[in-house]
Protein backbone atom coordinates (compact mmCIF):
# COMPACT_ATOMS: atom_id res chain seq x y z
CA UNK A 1 0.00 0.00 0.00
CA UNK A 2 0.77 3.88 -1.05
CA UNK A 3 0.11 6.65 2.41
CA UNK A 4 0.06 10.16 0.73
CA UNK A 5 -0.24 12.46 3.30
CA UNK A 6 -1.00 16.78 3.14
CA UNK A 7 -3.41 19.50 3.47
CA UNK A 8 -5.99 19.90 1.09
CA UNK A 9 -5.41 21.11 -2.08
CA UNK A 10 -1.23 19.77 -2.50
CA UNK A 11 -1.73 17.18 -5.10
CA UNK A 12 -2.75 13.91 -3.34
CA UNK A 13 -5.30 12.75 -6.50
CA UNK A 14 -3.05 13.68 -8.90
CA UNK A 15 -0.25 11.90 -7.30
CA UNK A 16 -2.27 8.46 -6.98
CA UNK A 17 -3.14 9.27 -10.58
CA UNK A 18 0.37 9.09 -12.23
CA UNK A 19 1.53 6.54 -9.97
CA UNK A 20 -1.15 4.18 -11.31
CA UNK A 21 -0.28 5.49 -14.89
CA UNK A 22 3.06 4.72 -14.61
CA UNK A 23 2.44 1.27 -12.66
CA UNK A 24 2.28 -0.79 -15.99
CA UNK A 25 -1.56 -1.82 -14.23
CA UNK A 26 -4.21 -2.93 -16.47
CA UNK A 27 -7.12 -1.92 -14.69
CA UNK A 28 -8.64 1.16 -13.75
CA UNK A 29 -8.11 4.12 -11.64
CA UNK A 30 -10.75 4.37 -9.03
CA UNK A 31 -11.44 7.43 -6.61
CA UNK A 32 -13.14 6.98 -3.75
CA UNK A 33 -13.37 10.09 -2.00
CA UNK A 34 -14.34 7.99 1.97
CA UNK A 35 -16.40 11.77 3.55
CA UNK A 36 -18.42 12.19 0.88
CA UNK A 37 -20.11 9.10 1.12
CA UNK A 38 -22.49 8.55 4.21
CA UNK A 39 -21.54 5.94 7.37
CA UNK A 40 -24.12 3.85 6.18
CA UNK A 41 -23.37 3.36 2.56
CA UNK A 42 -19.95 3.31 3.04
CA UNK A 43 -19.30 -0.98 3.35
CA UNK A 44 -21.41 -1.22 0.46
CA UNK A 45 -19.41 1.14 -1.70
CA UNK A 46 -15.77 -0.31 -0.80
CA UNK A 47 -16.95 -4.03 -0.89
CA UNK A 48 -19.96 -3.92 -2.66
CA UNK A 49 -23.24 -6.02 -2.03
CA UNK A 50 -25.83 -8.77 -2.92
CA UNK A 51 -29.12 -8.02 -3.80
CA UNK A 52 -31.58 -7.80 -0.83
CA UNK A 53 -28.46 -7.41 2.24
CA UNK A 54 -30.43 -4.27 3.13
CA UNK A 55 -33.20 -2.23 2.04
CA UNK A 56 -32.77 -0.71 -1.15
CA UNK A 57 -30.38 -3.50 -2.40
CA UNK A 58 -32.40 -4.31 -5.35
CA UNK A 59 -29.60 -5.41 -7.28
CA UNK A 60 -26.17 -6.66 -6.64
CA UNK A 61 -23.07 -3.93 -6.78
CA UNK A 62 -19.53 -4.64 -6.72
CA UNK A 63 -18.14 -2.19 -5.12
CA UNK A 64 -14.49 -0.33 -5.27
CA UNK A 65 -12.64 -3.07 -4.54
CA UNK A 66 -13.79 -5.56 -7.20
CA UNK A 67 -13.62 -2.16 -9.78
CA UNK A 68 -9.90 -1.71 -9.52
CA UNK A 69 -9.37 -4.95 -9.42
CA UNK A 70 -5.51 -5.08 -11.24
CA UNK A 71 -5.89 -1.21 -11.13
CA UNK A 72 -5.64 1.19 -8.30
CA UNK A 73 -8.21 2.19 -5.11
CA UNK A 74 -7.35 5.85 -3.97
CA UNK A 75 -8.91 5.83 -0.22
CA UNK A 76 -9.20 9.41 0.27
CA UNK A 77 -9.56 10.87 3.53
CA UNK A 78 -9.10 7.72 4.75
CA UNK A 79 -8.87 9.61 8.33
CA UNK A 80 -12.51 9.81 8.23
CA UNK A 81 -13.49 6.13 8.26
CA UNK A 82 -15.11 4.86 11.29
CA UNK A 83 -13.08 1.82 13.55
CA UNK A 84 -15.79 -1.13 12.49
CA UNK A 85 -14.70 -0.32 8.70
CA UNK A 86 -10.84 0.37 9.78
CA UNK A 87 -10.99 -3.12 10.97
CA UNK A 88 -12.56 -4.73 7.53
CA UNK A 89 -9.77 -2.74 5.79
CA UNK A 90 -6.95 -4.19 7.97
CA UNK A 91 -8.55 -7.97 7.16
CA UNK A 92 -8.59 -7.29 4.24
CA UNK A 93 -5.06 -5.99 3.69
CA UNK A 94 -3.97 -9.01 4.75
CA UNK A 95 -5.21 -11.75 2.58
CA UNK A 96 -6.72 -8.96 -0.32
CA UNK A 97 -9.76 -11.12 0.26
CA UNK A 98 -13.56 -10.11 1.40
CA UNK A 99 -16.96 -10.67 1.75
CA UNK A 100 -19.54 -8.04 -0.14
CA UNK A 101 -22.28 -6.84 2.37
CA UNK A 102 -25.12 -9.54 2.30
CA UNK A 103 -23.00 -12.74 1.04
CA UNK A 104 -21.09 -15.59 2.67
CA UNK A 105 -18.87 -16.02 -0.72
CA UNK A 106 -15.41 -14.82 -0.55
CA UNK A 107 -14.06 -12.34 -3.18
CA UNK A 108 -10.68 -11.79 -4.21
CA UNK A 109 -8.56 -8.89 -5.43
CA UNK A 110 -5.22 -7.42 -6.87
CA UNK A 111 -5.93 -3.78 -6.48
CA UNK A 112 -3.23 -1.57 -5.46
CA UNK A 113 -4.95 0.48 -2.44
CA UNK A 114 -3.27 4.29 -1.74
CA UNK A 115 -4.47 5.59 1.14
CA UNK A 116 -4.63 9.93 1.04
CA UNK A 117 -5.44 11.94 4.22
CA UNK A 118 -5.07 15.45 4.85
CA UNK A 119 -4.23 14.40 8.65
CA UNK A 120 -1.18 12.75 10.12
CA UNK A 121 -2.39 9.31 10.26
CA UNK A 122 0.42 9.09 13.43
CA UNK A 123 -1.14 11.98 15.38
CA UNK A 124 -4.89 10.49 14.67
CA UNK A 125 -3.52 7.19 16.03
CA UNK A 126 -1.92 8.59 19.04
CA UNK A 127 -5.29 10.36 20.02
CA UNK A 128 -7.29 7.38 19.39
CA UNK A 129 -9.46 8.05 16.16
CA UNK A 130 -6.94 5.62 14.26
CA UNK A 131 -7.10 1.57 15.08
CA UNK A 132 -3.11 1.41 15.92
CA UNK A 133 -2.94 -2.02 13.93
CA UNK A 134 -4.70 -0.44 10.97
CA UNK A 135 -2.01 2.57 11.50
CA UNK A 136 1.05 0.31 11.48
CA UNK A 137 -0.27 -2.18 7.86
CA UNK A 138 -1.23 0.94 6.43
CA UNK A 139 2.03 2.85 7.11
CA UNK A 140 4.40 -0.55 6.13
CA UNK A 141 3.88 0.11 2.49
CA UNK A 142 5.26 3.36 0.55
CA UNK A 143 4.79 6.87 2.66
CA UNK A 144 4.80 10.26 1.20
CA UNK A 145 4.20 13.65 2.94
CA UNK A 146 3.59 15.96 0.37
CA UNK A 147 4.19 19.53 2.01
CA UNK A 148 2.18 22.70 0.96
CA UNK A 149 4.19 24.98 -1.60
CA UNK A 150 4.00 27.78 0.95
CA UNK A 151 6.57 25.86 3.09
CA UNK A 152 9.02 25.22 0.14
CA UNK A 153 10.75 28.25 -1.31
CA UNK A 154 13.23 26.37 -2.73
CA UNK A 155 10.51 24.49 -5.19
CA UNK A 156 8.71 27.65 -5.97
CA UNK A 157 11.54 29.00 -7.03
CA UNK A 158 12.77 26.37 -9.10
CA UNK A 159 9.06 26.27 -10.23
CA UNK A 160 9.15 29.65 -11.10
CA UNK A 161 12.75 29.72 -12.69
CA UNK A 162 11.38 26.77 -15.21
CA UNK A 163 8.22 28.38 -15.64
CA UNK A 164 9.84 31.30 -17.00
CA UNK A 165 12.33 29.46 -19.09
CA UNK A 166 9.87 27.68 -21.03
CA UNK A 167 7.87 30.59 -21.84
CA UNK A 168 10.88 32.71 -23.23
CA UNK A 169 11.44 29.78 -25.76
Amino acid sequence: SIVLEGETGVGKTSLARRIHERSGRSGNFIHLNLSAISKNLLESELFGHVRGAFTGAVSDKRGALLEANRGTLLLDEIDSVSWDIQTKLLLFLDNKEFCPVGSQSVKKTSARIIFASGQSLRALMKLRKIRKDFFYRVISGFYFYIPALRDSEDDIDHFLGRFVQNHEK
